[in-house]
């Protein structure tokens, strides 16, 4: 009888030892699991996975008016001519006061994105009061 309760007791021991080495690891594990699929957003999406497909696609990020427009007004210049692309901006200004501040920035860009295109003699030809004078200024920037 002892010799059946010392063997009783080993096995006790090990199914323990196992207990002790597995069941932090399950626990760990479960509990990655359900954290990912908590809503955490407070979205509609109900879960989040590695290989989800929404993962691979790029963020999308709203950008900020005077940059919308000048990345407009730059396509413009490229596909027509700086003196285009300098009326826009005026008219854009006198229809949105708000992007004045922004205009001598957007005008610079333009005039350095001028002498890429065209040389600093010709994009210095298509120069215009437009912001006070900050084309020309991009223009000799570039230089």
């Amino acid at each position: 009888m002892t010799a059946t309760l010392t063997h009783v007791n080993q096995s006790a021991r090990r199914i323990g030892r196992t207990l002790a080495l597995v069941l932090p690891v399950v626990l760990v594990l479960s509990g990655t699991l359900a954290v990912t699929r908590v809503n955490w957003s407070g979205g509609s999406q109900s879960v989040l996975t590695a290989s989800s497909e929404e993962v691979s696609s790029p963020a999308r990020t709203t950008r900020a008016p005077q940059e919308a427009l000048r990345d407009r007004l730059l396509l413009e210049l490229q596909e027509k001519n700086p003196g285009v692309a300098l009326t826009k901006l005026q008219q854009e200004v006198d229809a949105r006061p708000s992007l004045a501040k922004h205009c001598a920035w957007i005008a610079r860009a333009l005039g350095r994105a001028a002498v890429r295109q065209y040389g600093p003699s010709r994009a210095q030809s298509y120069a215009r009061p437009v912001c006070d004078t900050a084309f020309a200024t991009g223009v000799a920037q570039s230089v």
